[in-house]
């Protein structure tokens, strides 16, 4: 770990804002890919099944790439991964505004997950190096909700742009978050370049506990990729709201996440200190409660309300994870360990898009599809119970 005392405050909270916003766009990216789906099919003249596949095509990628990632950020040091991650996904968040086909858009979505499959990794590891033990799960679940933040704008992006103008500026904006973040971490070492041996993946010494929490992410992001995914479509086409209304409703859900993800590590160090799996739990408990009151909910205001509170528990659940984790795991391996949590979590993102498509498809009813995700809840509720005690 870098000695925190030759660390300068400027720089630490300058790399902690750029990794910030790097997060941001990257959010803001998928969430301007859902709101842009109901435009695509149009354009293209395909089905719901057709713009699963296209949304998950990106999960596909990014899932395969997050053990790899987390090993490569582990071989090659943090910041030089956090570099390469940022150029080759905002290249290919511009080339996602030029796609000619549906099927060039499916590609162009892999590639653009694998390019951006090490940076949650490579991020966080970041953050573990700057901070110390016990600023680490405040600053970490602070970070993560950054993805609630990209959320929130990217309404307003695609609104003022279209859809393919959209994903040009973010782009734009990728490149220029890369070049500051050059400039604030300079030098850009390797960590082979420093002198120190990475050790390969363990799989047999791995904490136990990382294993239930694959479980949890895995079922958590189906129920938030989910919903990211196919909300929009659902107000555009069953609700019949236009996109203008649109740029205020979708961000009510992302902002609740954002505030619980915010506030994740805090809760978790001042209220749950030595029961840190409790709030995990609990906050995965409540997931349940409220999937199923939105799956019976009949009204606009009710399916709102209700996603709203899922939103908010189920960032609790998943970012303290992520914070539980920067407590327990040795730093040495921490890009390897967060990307085996993190291959569950977006193996959920994955499945969930591309399952609520075909059963939207196959019943021809949205609830059907909020059933499936009760059912996921569920699962995580049932992965807690292996949380153990180290």
């Amino acid at each position: 770990m870098e000695n925190i005392g030759n660390f300068t405050v400027a720089k630490r909270w300058g790399s902690f804002l750029l990794l910030y916003l790097g997060y941001m766009i990257l959010f803001a990216d998928r969430t301007v890919m859902n709101i842009s789906l109901a435009y695509i099919g149009k354009d293209f003249h395909v089905g719901t099944a057709a713009l699963g596949a296209t949304a998950s095509a990106f999960f596909l990628g990014y899932t395969l790439m997050q053990i790899p990632g987390g090993y490569l950020t582990d071989k090659f040091g943090s910041k030089l991964m956090v570099i390469i991650s940022l150029f080759t996904w905002s290249l290919m968040t511009m080339v996602t505004g030029w796609a000619w086909s549906l099927a060039a858009l499916i590609a162009i979505r892999f590639l653009f997950g694998i390019a951006e499959g090490p940076y949650p990794a490579a991020a966080l590891k970041r953050i573990s190096e700057n901070y110390d033990k016990s600023e680490k799960s405040q600053a970490t679940s602070a970070l993560i909700s950054s993805n609630y933040a990209g959320a929130a704008v990217a309404p307003l992006i695609i609104a003022s742009n279209g859809w393919r103008n959209a994903f040009v500026w973010l782009g734009v904006g990728g490149f220029i978050i890369l070049l500051a973040y050059y400039l604030v971490e300079r030098p850009i070492n390797s960590s082979q370049e420093n002198g120190l041996v990475r050790p390969k993946i363990e799989w047999k010494k791995i904490d136990h506990r990382v294993w239930a929490f694959v479980v949890i992410g895995l079922a958590l992001n189906i129920i938030t990729k989910g919903l990211e995914t196919w909300m929009p479509v659902y107000f555009l086409q069953e609700q019949g709201i236009n996109l203008k209304n649109l740029a205020w409703l979708v961000p009510l859900p992302v902002i609740s996440g954002g505030i619980a993800a915010f506030i994740s590590g805090f809760v978790m160090v001042h209220l749950f200190k030595k029961h840190e799996r409790w709030m995990i739990s609990i906050a995965s408990f409540l997931t349940l409660v409220f999937m199923f009151g939105l799956f019976k909910s009949a009204s606009l205001v009710g399916v709102v309300i209700f996603d709203v509170l899922i939103y908010f528990v189920k960032s609790l659940a998943f970012t303290g994870i992520f914070s539980f984790i920067a407590q327990i795991l040795s730093e040495k391996t921490y890009g390897s360990s967060i990307g085996i949590v993190n291959f569950g979590g977006q193996l959920g993102g994955f499945v969930g898009p591309l399952l609520i498509g075909w059963i939207v498809q196959a019943a021809g009813s949205y609830s059907a599809a909020f059933f499936g995700l009760v059912i996921s809840a569920l699962v995580a509720v049932i992965a807690c119970l292996f949380i153990r005690k180290a």
